[in-house]
């Protein structure tokens, strides 16, 4: 059993996340580690987290501090008094340079404290990092450096700032922090709360590594739940639907702690029928997850997948807004690049991704295309590019991935011919039921009737001198034919005067 999560937009299925009961090895989880082997080629190392396969940490992803951090690993291991170390009063050790060796700081193969980059995808284990940030909804904790920082997207001047002011009142020692867009017109008390939760969350990890052996983990990110509603949250969310009472109790408690004023938009449902149907989120996953998507224009998308990159056609169909083709060929392609990005989030694409557009000759309408593309994907939390268009009408994308995608199977077995592609021939199916009937009367069944697909129904009783009739006649009684929407075509059933069915 897992969790289902499902992001609307204007009741427009945009993220869809899965999270196993189980589930281990998410991103942002922190596990003590042993480093297994050095590869000097790769300039990296494979670390033991418990995982079938041995986790990948390169040395670019080391951190500038990880001297500190292998100390801090080693003390908060060995630490026997019951309060731990004071952090604040930790000495930190000088940074590694970027162009060092990996032999350099882990040739003692050392146990270490570690951070899910990537999730475990197809035949590789998790990729590592010594970078340790522990988020929360307005600030973002970085133990080992004293840097302030705050988020590009804020830009007014005077409100980062003033922001930066506060952060350098309130942060601890030994502690850097990252200000978060959401931060944007807080006040003070606010980023405090978040900042002080954050600094017990290091608390804990410190006491969790007490007398730890690796490989163990030693602190999990939040739930999907929470951690989506801690990077989510915002003015725009109306409405939050659980049906599960525990998840409902966790989601309203932690909105009450972040957002008390939200606390309302959460409600649960109990309406017996399933949640994602009545959402029409069942529909849209259909929809949304096979080889071809369509568009509300006619237009289509082509999605194929290869092992280096992923490649999406834009197909114009059948309907033209007007008669003018290079009008009708941006249209057609900002509506694509809408349903695009869309479908990036939602099957959580990564790499590159190369898209075909129909051909277009004005400089400008190019020009509109792309700009069109990157307002579409401003809300995607993954980070991304979007290149130019090339000379050969592509335009490319890439785009961080950091789970395994999500592909669900869209296309179901037919239950006419099991998946073979081939079914039994109407005529050999005429004898069939005939032989069938034949049985029936001999068993002095009277008054029956044959249900059967409507395109038999039909073949059954075309003309005067129809199938239905030969057999009235042969077997000198009414036969009657039904049709049924429901059946698939070689399905037929006899039913008897009191129209109950005869088991055959």
């Amino acid at each position: 059993m897992g969790v289902e999560i499902a992001l609307l937009e204007d009741k427009k299925l945009v993220e869809l996340h899965h999270e196993k009961a189980d589930a281990s090895f998410a991103v942002g989880d922190l596990y003590l580690g042993k480093v297994k082997k050095l590869i000097p080629g790769l300039n990296a190392a494979f670390v033991d987290v418990g995982f079938e396969k041995d986790a990948f940490l390169h040395y670019t992803d080391l951190s500038p501090y990880a001297r500190s951090l292998l100390k801090f690993t080693y003390q908060a291991m060995n630490e026997k008094s019951p309060g731990g170390f004071d952090f604040s009063k930790f000495e930190i050790e000088p940074e590694i340079i970027k162009t060092g060796k990996i032999n350099e700081v882990l040739g003692q193969k050392p146990n270490i404290l570690v951070q899910i980059l990537k999730e475990p995808i197809a035949a590789k284990g998790p990729r590592l990092s010594c970078e340790i940030s522990l988020p929360g909804r307005f600030v973002v904790l970085t133990p080992f450096n004293d840097i302030i920082a705050v988020s590009r997207k804020i830009h007014s001047a005077d409100e980062r700032k003033r922001l930066q002011k506060i952060v350098e009142s309130i942060k601890q020692k030994n502690f850097g922090v990252i200000v978060r867009t959401a931060a944007e017109g807080k006040n003070t008390a606010e980023l405090h709360e978040d900042l002080t939760m954050l600094v017990s969350s290091w608390k804990s990890i410190q006491e969790n590594l007490k007398g730890a052996t690796a490989p163990c983990k030693i602190m999990s990110e939040q739930t999907k739940t929470t951690s989506m509603l801690r990077d989510l949250l915002n003015e725009d969310f109306n409405r939050i639907v659980v049906n599960d009472k525990n998840i409902f109790n966790d989601t309203r408690t932690y909105i009450q702690k972040i957002a008390p004023e939200k606390t309302d938009i959460v409600s649960f449902y109990h309406n017996g029928a399933p949640i994602f149907d009545q959402y029409g989120v069942t529909k849209q996953v259909k929809a949304a997850f096979g080889k071809t998507v369509n568009l509300p224009s006619g237009a289509y998308l082509i999605i194929e997948h290869t092992e280096a990159l992923h490649v999406i056609d834009v197909n114009s169909g059948y309907k033209s807004v007007s008669n003018n083709q290079e009008l009708n060929a941006l249209e057609t392609n900002l509506e694509a690049a809408a349903e695009i990005s869309r479908q990036l989030r939602l099957r959580d694409l990564g790499g590159i991704i190369v898209v075909d557009f129909i051909d277009m000759k004005l400089p400008d309408n190019k020009r509109r295309l792309i700009e069109a593309m990157e307002d579409f994907m401003r809300p995607d939390r993954a980070k991304h590019a979007v290149l130019p268009i090339s000379k050969f009408g592509l335009m490319q994308i890439t785009r961080q991935r950091m789970k395994p995608e999500v592909n669900i199977n869209t296309q179901e077995l037919c239950p006419t011919c099991n998946g073979t592609g081939k079914i039994s021939s109407t005529l050999i199916l005429e004898d069939e039921i005939e032989k069938n009937l034949s049985y029936l009367v001999m068993q002095k069944h009277r008054g029956l009737t044959i249900t059967v697909h409507p395109i038999i129904y039909a073949f059954l009783t075309k003309g005067i001198f129809s199938i239905r009739r030969r057999w009235s006649w042969k077997y000198k009684q009414m036969i009657r034919v039904k049709a049924n929407n429901n059946y698939h075509l070689t399905q037929f059933h006899f039913f008897d005067q009191n129209e109950e069915e005869i088991k055959l």
